[in-house]
């Protein structure tokens, strides 16, 4: 999503703050600024909406230069993409860029706008600048006047401020959205990722929650939350911190399981609070939009189609909506029925597969209220036609195998299922619950991820097998889908996923000593009726593996093989067990000596019908 660049430096910066932007242009973005302190000391901006190379035609056209500068690549939340709501937003002396949503800005705005301030964007973001020049025009120099900003502040941000009154200095801040220090030599820089900054540095600071941090030539000063000094940890990268390698692991599959508390982390960062989830996260009119919605209509292909299954379930018991999920190659071939109000979404990891865009362009011709994407691609064809996005922050992912943009579009789809359900009766302190679960995601996937090594002995089991069978039981049924998918996907035995509920209905007859039944077991109000389905299987001379937080459920034998997994709660449930079942297809794929980054006859992208 949005990207900043910020310098204090003896040389003219307005190269490294563009490269900078270059860098972070795979985040995905409609207008891009930046935003220099000349020698003259007037404030120089330079603003455009596309790609970054329309705002250094700019420069090129009209040259800037200066030692202090700022820069920014702008993914449109309040206001359409245009150069009036570009970034940086100024107010007199002052330039700022930031990344998230002020919450509360509507009322800033009318406060400040009485005291004569004038407002010539729709962005929250120039209230910010307006309310730090308002607060330097009352005595406060710029670091306290930019703490004393962010205290007023509701919301996530990160933010960087100039002062063409001190041309040598850059406050910044953040809130619920990342940024980082890169430290040089009588130089120092932020970024929101440290590749944006590795041309000219590779020592970092990563600042923490509400963390302030105050730049000059000669170093840097950093305040906790609470106002007090701090010390953070210098890091220095190397080369083995480039995304594009496999950064030691074996694959790059492994490489990107193992990434998912990092990538969950990021994908949360600006999208909540601590109690409540900023559904501004979705778009500009998203609000407007999420108050009409009575229904909803997800299209999906192969592993988004089972993350959304599972928000199905989300959405009708959490959110109180109807919801129909289907496959868009079917989806997009017969005649479809449109209730009232509907939101139809799609979701997809490249943001190009073709029978979800042909099912989008389908539905625009009918009568749904808005188009959402879920997406991992920035600037991607269903980027650019759906009314509403919401960015995952998966980052690249070279596997075939999707896994970390599984768990990234359920985390958004979570996100979705709180913002709809508060029109619909969800309850304050129950989205707070749920906000706090989520915030605690990445740590429990982290735990997961232990299991590597028990997993990678169990997998031996599988050395000679050619057939397997997934059960799982309410939301668990589409993790069920999505272990068995990935199975098949690298290892290429065939495998196929049933709600346990539907054994007696033609499965059970598959049931023998050579077929290995894995069960996804967590334990919820469904824990007694999937052991009894398990008790079928084990009395046919059925294998079990059962991955489970109640490991005594199910006593181990030689035909009960049992996986312990954290307690975790309900609404998180699906992510983490989507872990051991990742490792599971992958360490069976090594058994089998299979192309696990490259899978046979499968592509990244499905471009074609």
């Amino acid at each position: 999503m949005c990207g900043i660049v910020g310098a204090v430096a003896q040389r003219n910066v307005t190269g490294i703050l563009i490269e900078g932007l270059k860098r972070l242009e795979y985040r995905g973005y409609d207008s891009a600024g930046v935003a220099l302190i000349e020698q003259n000391g007037d404030l120089a901006v330079r603003k455009a909406v596309g790609k970054v190379k329309a705002m250094t035609d700019k420069v090129d056209a009209a040259p800037v230069s200066g030692t202090t500068g700022i820069a920014h690549t702008r993914w449109a939340t309040h206001g359409k993409p245009s150069e009036l709501n570009a970034h940086p937003h100024t107010s007199t002396h002052i330039a700022v860029v930031h990344n998230g949503i002020i919450e509360n800005h509507g009322a800033l705005r009318e406060a400040l706008k009485s005291k004569g301030y004038a407002f010539v964007s729709e962005t929250d973001t120039e209230v910010i600048a307006h309310q730090i020049e308002d607060l330097i025009k009352q005595g406060n120099n710029l670091k306290v006047a930019t703490q004393k900003a962010v205290a007023m502040f509701e919301g996530a941000y990160a933010i960087a401020v100039i002062d063409t009154r001190r041309p040598n200095e850059l406050a910044a801040c953040r809130s619920g959205s990342p940024l980082v220090l890169g430290l040089g030599i009588e130089e120092n820089f932020v970024a929101s990722d440290q590749m944006a900054l590795r041309q000219v540095t590779d020592r970092f600071v990563f600042l923490e929650e509400g963390d302030f941090v105050y730049l000059t030539l000669e170093g840097y000063s950093l305040f906790n939350e609470q106002g007090e000094p701090v010390e953070r940890p210098v890091k220095q990268l190397t080369d083995e911190h480039v995304v594009a390698d496999k950064g030691g692991y074996r694959h790059f599959m492994l490489k990107e399981i193992f990434e998912q508390p990092a990538v969950l982390s990021r994908t949360l960062q600006g999208r909540i609070s601590k109690t409540r989830v900023m559904e501004q996260a979705f778009g500009a009119d998203a609000e407007k939009i999420f108050d009409q919605v009575k229904g909803v209509q997800i299209v999906a292909c192969g592993t988004s189609y089972h993350a959304g299954l599972v928000a199905k379930y989300w959405l009708e018991s959490i959110a109180g909506l109807p919801c129909n999920v289907e496959v868009a190659s079917e989806y997009r071939y017969r005649r479809v029925f449109v209730s009232k109000d509907t939101l139809f979404i799609t979701i997809s990891q490249s943001g190009e597969t073709a029978d979800t865009l042909a099912a989008l362009r389908e539905a625009k011709k009918s009568h749904y209220l808005a188009s959402l994407v879920i997406c991992n691609a920035p600037n991607s064809s269903l980027v650019r036609e759906s009314d509403l996005v919401f960015m995952t922050q998966a980052g690249p992912e070279i596997g075939v195998a999707s896994t970390k943009a599984f768990t990234t579009q359920l985390v958004a789809l979570q996100l979705l299922t709180i913002a709809l359900g508060r029109r619909h009766g969800l309850a304050e302190q129950t989205e707070a619950d749920m906000v706090g679960s989520l915030a605690s995601l990445p740590d429990q996937i982290e735990t997961a991820l232990g299991l590597d090594d028990t997993i990678k002995h169990v997998s031996e089991k599988f050395a000679d097998k050619h057939h397997a069978l997934f059960l799982g039981r309410g939301v668990e049924y589409p993790v069920a889908m999505e272990g068995a998918l990935k199975l098949k996907e690298i290892s290429y035995i065939h495998a196929e996923s049933y709600p346990a509920g539907e054994l007696k209905h033609g499965p059970l007859a598959l049931v023998d000593a050579n077929m290995p039944i894995v069960a996804v077991a967590p334990n919820n109000d469904l824990m007694e009726k999937l052991k009894s389905n398990l008790e079928e299987v084990q009395a046919r001379g059925g294998k079990l593996f059962v991955f489970s937080d109640q490991a005594d459920a199910f006593p181990s034998s030689e035909e009960v093989t049992v996986i312990d997994v954290q307690s975790v709660p309900d609404t998180i449930a699906p992510m983490v067990y989507t872990i051991p079942l990742q490792l599971l297809s992958y360490h069976v794929a090594i058994v089998k000596g299979t192309d696990v980054d490259q899978p046979r006859n499968l592509a990244k992208s499905v471009t074609v019908e």
